[in-house]
């Protein structure tokens, strides 16, 4: 299995959010650490975690919220680094506060890696439809949790194994080539 790397998105994931349960439980995921998690500027998370990916290549990417647009952001631009995957939980829109607003321009092309797109139908952070355009532009599978809210502590996303079957998922794909088609959430329901 590869390192599976944590990006937790504004103000951090601290426990007990699903992402510190993740890293205090299994051995082989970490959470890449932003200097400043309040501020954050493009430039410098990811420059945080391309550090991380060139210590762990061929690594999978697993982004909550700003997170995931930053594992986005990183796959579309900085292609030769070595990505295995990316699970992409509840994306933030830049556009809803201005203190993400550099992190606007969301990149809508296809990721080259194999990826799931987690969403909800009443993210506060992004529209379900939003979150759906993207994962067809990213080319990535489609989860739809109906109305978990951001997927996080506050909507009850402590613990949450069903991200470490969905991460699991990734790693057997892996192989694939990565235009193959995503999946919608019909075909896809974890809960």
């Amino acid at each position: 299995m590869p390192k599976t790397l944590i990006l937790p998105g504004f103000d951090g994931s601290p426990a007990p959010h699903w992402q510190h349960w993740w890293a205090a439980t299994d051995p082989n995921a970490l959470i890449v650490e932003q200097i400043d998690w309040s501020r954050p500027t493009p430039e410098a998370w990811e420059t945080e975690v391309a550090g991380a990916i060139l210590n762990h290549p061929g690594c999978i990417l697993v982004g909550h919220s700003l997170g995931a647009i930053l594992a986005a952001r990183i796959l579309t631009r900085w292609p030769q680094l070595k990505i295995s995957a990316a699970l992409l939980v509840a994306p933030a829109d830049p556009a809803v506060s201005r203190r993400l607003a550099a992190f606007a321009g969301t990149p809508d092309q296809p990721l080259g890696v194999p990826a799931t797109v987690v969403a909800s139908r009443n993210d506060p952070w992004m529209s379900f439809s939003q979150s759906a355009a993207l994962a067809d532009a990213w080319r990535a599978d489609l989860v739809d949790l109906g109305f978990a809210g951001h997927i996080n502590l506050a909507n009850g996303y402590g613990p949450w194994p069903a991200a470490l079957t969905l991460r699991d998922d990734l790693a057997m794909c892996a192989g694939a080539p990565a235009t193959r088609a995503g999946r919608t959430a019909e075909q896809r329901a974890i809960a």
